[in-house]
């Protein structure tokens, strides 16, 4: 079932009828758009639904009265029928082009199925008798030429109204109406009475027009639109659809936070590891030779000499480790000037030739998104230099055009081949973009190379 939704934005009241229904649209009513819209409906709409209307409701009665006369009105129902629905549509197009409305449009007739000859031809019959929408527009054929006929007439007679009063106090002096009329009233007090009465029915005019355009609107909706229970089944689809949606996304949302608890669990674990089998056996081994040095101090200034000598060296080491771990938790290059140079850095530590090219927009996305970013490149360089055996490797960071999205792609020339297998580098990059709400994409045929493109949202 497929139909054309009502545009979102205002009420179909504030659409077609805003003097009734928003706040100072009354005020400019005679001349609104929304007033010339609804004149030229109700003249067309007159006109046609007089012609059409009352030509398809008459032959849809003649036909169903010669029924019962060996069934000779059955060939002149049916045409009826499929008529009313190209009527219901023609109706439909002209609401959508005169007062832009669009009219959803009902559900399609059951197929017949695969029945041939003249079963067929029965089932088509009494599928398309029992066609309740095609019998809703027969009766919209009755009654929209009344109500468009009687909206007309109401319509003209008010805005005739505001010209006769109009014209009045022009014609009526000279011509001793106002005398004949009025005799006692003061010739300044009936021009002013009527000028008062033509703006009244003016805007009186106006508001009538919009108002008659609604109803009409409305009684196509109910009867040239989709049926009540179709249009509830709609409801529910969509409710349902929703509700799926939602449901997959709070299983992609928690599978992506198991990963990365998971992911900063094993961080965790790395950096406790790399403290107590790095800096921290240093320190201790600094503890040790400076204590050394100390007791070597008075007898032997040479030996108290070389191990301190040694233990500027442990320090050094040690310092030189402990940076190599910040810079594994945050790049300090990231905070102090940014995505562009902390890429820059990254490509100039890399064993393998690497091209870098950022847009100058890359500020606009937020720590996260650029943190994500960094590590995304920098795993990708480690499994390059480890891996790929590739010559050269271009690294591209940019803010996609909505500026919603940041995007990296690193691309090499090596073997390829490359998977997110699970405890991987990869995997768990994976699952800190995946728990940013991003899109991780690998492409690594073997022998072809690898690329790896991945978007974060900026406001990460």
């Amino acid at each position: 079932m497929t139909s054309t939704p009502v545009p979102i934005g205002p009420s179909l009241e504030a659409r077609v009828a805003p003097a009734l229904v928003v706040p100072g649209a009354f005020r400019v009513a005679p001349w609104s758009a929304a007033t010339a819209r609804a004149w030229a409906q109700t003249v067309v709409g007159a006109g046609w639904l007089l012609a059409a209307g009352t030509a398809l409701w008459v032959a849809t009665l003649v036909s169903a009265a010669l029924v019962p006369l060996l069934g000779l009105g059955l060939a002149g129902l049916t045409a009826c029928l499929l008529v009313a629905r190209a009527f219901g549509a023609a109706e439909r197009a002209r609401f959508a082009a005169q007062t832009a409305v669009v009219i959803p449009a009902p559900e399609r007739r059951p197929a017949v199925g695969p029945v041939r000859g003249w079963r067929r031809a029965c089932r088509a019959l009494a599928l398309l008798l029992r066609d309740g929408r095609a019998w809703a527009a027969v009766g919209y054929a009755v009654l929209g030429p009344l109500l468009a006929v009687t909206l007309l007439v109401l319509s003209t007679a008010v805005a005739g109204g505001a010209v006769g009063a109009l014209i009045f106090p022009f014609v009526g002096q000279g011509s001793g109406l106002a005398r004949d009329a009025l005799p006692e009233v003061p010739w300044p007090l009936v021009a002013l009475a009527c000028l008062a009465l033509a703006v009244v029915l003016l805007w009186a005019s106006a508001a009538v027009v919009q108002w008659g355009t609604l109803l009409q609107v409305r009684l196509a909706s109910a009867l040239l639109g989709r049926s009540a229970a179709s249009a509830a089944r709609a409801r529910a689809d969509a409710a349902e659809s929703e509700a799926r949606t939602a449901h997959q996304r709070a299983a992609v949302l928690t599978e992506t936070r198991s990963q990365a608890v998971a992911a900063a669990d094993a961080e965790r674990r790395r950096i406790e590891r790399d403290l107590h089998d790095g800096a921290q056996q240093r320190l201790v081994a600094l503890g040790v030779e400076l204590g050394v040095a100390r007791r070597l101090a008075e007898r032997d200034p040479a030996a108290s000499a070389a191990a301190l000598e040694h233990a500027h060296g442990e320090i050094k080491a040690t310092l030189a480790e402990l940076r190599d771990l910040v810079r594994g938790i945050h790049p300090a290059v990231l905070s102090d000037r940014g995505l562009d140079a902390a890429l820059s850095a990254l490509a100039a530590r890399s064993p393998v030739p690497v091209r870098v090219e950022a847009s100058s927009d890359l500020s606009r996305a937020g720590s996260a998104a650029q943190a994500a970013a960094y590590f995304v490149v920098a795993e990708a360089l480690t499994n390059v230099a480890k891996h790929a055996d590739a010559r050269s490797v271009q690294v591209r960071a940019d803010v996609t055009d909505d500026g919603a999205r940041l995007r990296v792609v690193v691309a090499d020339d090596g073997r390829g081949g490359a998977e997110p297998s699970p405890g991987s580098g990869l995997a768990g990059l994976r699952g800190r973009v995946a728990a940013l709400d991003g899109v991780f994409e690998l492409d690594s045929p073997p022998g072809a190379g690898t690329r790896l493109t991945v978007e974060v949202p900026c406001a990460s």
